[in-house]
């Protein structure tokens, strides 16, 4: 049963808007460590200043933190009127999943428009599915948000609106060659769950159903869907923090490192982030591939390192409209998720 949904956007999946559920995997709930992390040993250095752990939380607008290592959970912590039960919106963070699905299924050397015809018009022809991985797709596409007429904007109202999303990205324009510019797009993550849903023949919701299983998740999920009933696989998905958790170790090497020399770390434009890059569809939190993360808008983070196993989901609600505020928030709760890392031994 669904009890509590808390969403970065409340347009998205709440108020009666279309969702799909994902079924709990009956798996085994994730035992509590003998020994819980040490939080003194915590310090998140940033922004001119050292904080502890619980001043990070509030100033970085916390919903939840959790922190496994080696199959158990080593801190666990809610802000009030939340707790394991609590469906959080990942936003962007699906992004990440999207990408695991991707992987194992597609040939990214393939022709978009060959799995997709109907793109063919659109600024999507001459990409590959490698392009739309990686967000080197060149698309004329501008992730603002905050203008309510944006094409962004738009495709996220066919979440909430009963609008048709896959028509909306037939408009989308040429912009640069692909493989030539990153650029963040929710539209390549939109086109790329089409392609896979074309070569599989499977929907976004039947192939998260398995990776569910697969991942051994114990709690339901939601997924937001469109007035056509195509899943936002670029940012609908809510799930409890600890199998947030689940689905962040299922992350592979190769997502896990930069894609490109422009995309390595502290190489994206500023206003998204200098302390990440981008690959598969993960943001690396190093150039080797030590330390990756799923990122969603407002401060949804699953993060891991490769070489300890040691995985961090943190959730917040901090405020969007200011771009200041959550150009802070974000680098600031990148610091704090080294500083966890390196506290777990």
């Amino acid at each position: 049963m669904l009890t509590e949904l808390v969403f970065a956007d409340p347009h998205l999946v709440a108020g009666g808007s279309p969702h799909a559920v994902v079924p709990a995997a009956g798996g085994v709930e994730l035992p509590a460590a003998a020994r819980p992390l040490d939080v003194r040993r915590v310090e998140v250095v940033g922004a001119g200043t050292v904080r502890g752990l619980e001043d990070w939380l509030a100033e970085t607008w916390a919903t939840s933190l959790v922190v496994v290592h080696d199959g158990e959970v080593v801190h666990e912590w809610y802000a009030e009127g939340h707790g394991p039960q609590t469906l959080f919106l990942g936003a962007s963070m699906t992004k990440s999943v999207l990408g695991v699905l991707v992987e194992r299924a597609l040939d990214l050397d393939a022709a978009v428009v060959d799995l997709v015809p109907e793109l063919g018009g659109s600024g999507y022809a001459g990409t590959r599915v490698r392009d739309l991985l990686t967000m080197t797709s060149g698309v004329g596409w501008v992730e603002d948000h905050r203008d309510p007429d944006s094409l962004a904007s738009r495709l996220v109202g066919c979440f909430h609106g009963g609008g048709d999303s896959r028509a909306l990205l037939r408009e989308v324009p040429a912009g640069v060659a692909p493989g030539t510019r990153w650029t963040y797009c929710t539209a390549d993550s939109q086109v790329l769950d089409w392609a896979r849903e074309r070569a599989t023949g499977r929907t976004f919701v039947e192939d998260l159903t398995a990776q569910w299983r697969e991942a051994g998740c114990t709690r339901d999920a939601v997924v937001a869907l469109d007035g056509a009933g195509v899943a936002m696989a670029g940012g609908g998905l809510a799930s409890t923090a600890r199998d947030w958790a689940r689905l962040a170790a299922l992350v592979g090497p190769e997502a896990a490192r930069p894609a490109y020399d422009i995309t390595r770390v502290s190489r994206l434009p500023s206003t998204i982030t200098s302390f990440a890059g981008f690959g598969r569809h993960w943001w690396p939190m190093d150039d080797h591939g030590h330390r990756v993360t799923a990122d969603g808008s407002r401060g949804q983070f699953a993060c891991t390192d490769l070489r300890t196993g040691t995985v961090v989901v943190k959730t917040s609600l901090w405020p969007y409209a200011d771009p200041w505020v959550d150009r802070q928030a974000r680098d600031l709760s990148y610091l704090g998720l080294h500083a966890l890392l390196d506290a777990v031994t």
